[in-house]
């Protein structure tokens, strides 16, 4: 299988962390309740720019959310919030966590050490109230995403890599779930324009907030057309004119060209931000759903380069591997030995693990490693 990671991500968080503050944090027991830490500015109220805008600026971190499973178990069926018990649990669980990524050894030591809070939620999908995605409407299906190397091929063309495997996209809003690694998030904002910076695929969005018209529907794109106005203190993003090429979390399908998100961006506290997303597509599911993100802001942390472009050695090495045993194959048939086709992957999908017969689920985006070789 590939051999995929990002050295200059996962390692360099070796030089920026800070244990001090970090177990200083842990030691004055900051915590949150996720769901009371709401969107509405009304318990906080942000500084203003010069020009008089909500600040939203810093730089921004999902690894607090990483825990939490973008789709709720079933057995927890419309359970929000975790209770007094279960989150006192959880906090010591994050603790041990954080406390084991910062002494562990090994490229990916510090992952995790960034889990500075702890959050009662106990899904990422916070509507439908069962916090999960709905279902997809009749021939979606068919729309299903290639399997690329979460599976075992066959990878003929770089058509059968996935847009993760390729560095093109995650998404509008996949790219702002929590991921095994590379959750900075930078957003800058001038006169006229908000910039929201994603670390991983080292994505740029950039977005004027005074609601004027979307382009025609003649330009479309993986990442559409973002356009916003503010609420209050929150910023409200629509995006629209997607190319019907990528994905949204929570299912494993193209989404459609009329897919349409809502989101909405209001800092909480001064090192709190909540992101919320309202995901429509009636050609793709049977009705809208909506995805709550807590990011914290925590002292030293940074965006780093992230080294990721099409061509990446996950192409290459899938491609290569996949024509070589096109060849050994040949050279068999010619000694009169008939064999099944080995695939690439070795029956093993990203991080090692086994993958399940008929091919990988639709894992939930937050829970998915990450796919780059850089």
């Amino acid at each position: 299988m590939n051999v995929r990671f990002s050295a200059t991500c996962a390692c360099a968080l070796v030089v920026l962390l800070t244990a001090s503050t970090l177990l200083a944090q842990a030691r004055d027991g900051k915590v949150a309740n996720a769901a009371r830490a709401t969107a509405t500015g009304t318990t906080w109220t942000p500084d203003k720019t010069p020009w008089g805008d909500p600040d939203l600026q810093a730089i921004w971190s999902g690894d607090s959310a990483f825990g939490i499973p973008l789709q709720r178990p079933v057995e927890l069926g419309t359970k929000a919030e975790l209770t007094d018990q279960e989150f006192a649990e959880k906090v010591k669980r994050d603790e041990v966590t954080r406390t084991r990524a910062e002494n562990a050894v090994g490229s990916f030591r510090n992952d995790n050490s960034w889990l500075t809070r702890s959050f009662r939620q106990t899904s990422l999908i916070v509507d439908p109230p069962n916090g999960r995605a709905p279902a997809l409407v009749p021939g979606a299906e068919q729309r299903r995403t290639p399997q690329g190397t979460y599976g075992n091929g066959p990878l003929d063309s770089p058509a059968d890599f996935t847009l993760y495997d390729r560095c093109v996209t995650l998404g509008v809003v996949g790219s702002m779930t929590p991921k095994i690694y590379g959750n900075g998030y930078r957003i800058v904002q001038a006169p006229g324009y908000v910039v929201i910076m994603s670390e991983m695929i080292h994505e740029a969005r950039v977005i004027p907030p005074d609601g004027r018209p979307h382009v025609g529907g003649g330009v479309r794109g993986y990442l559409g057309d973002s356009r916003g106005h503010w609420e209050g203190n929150t910023l409200v993003i629509e995006t629209t004119n997607f190319n019907g090429k990528a994905t949204t979390p929570g299912n494993n399908v193209l989404a459609s060209e009329e897919l349409t998100i809502v989101e909405r961006i209001t800092r909480v506290e001064k090192d709190l931000l909540r992101y919320d997303a309202t995901i429509t597509d009636p050609k793709t599911y049977t009705r809208p759903y909506t995805i709550s993100i807590p990011y914290t802001s925590p002292e030293g942390y940074q965006v780093l380069p992230y080294e990721c472009h099409e061509g990446n050695l996950a192409v290459l090495q899938g491609l290569g591997g996949e024509r070589a045993e096109d060849k050994a194959l040949e050279e068999d048939a010619k000694r009169g030995i008939v064999r099944p086709r080995r695939p690439i992957q070795g029956g093993l999908s990203v991080g090692g693990q086994p993958i399940p017969e008929g091919g990988p689920p639709a894992a939930p985006a937050a829970a998915q490693p990450a796919s780059q070789a850089r």
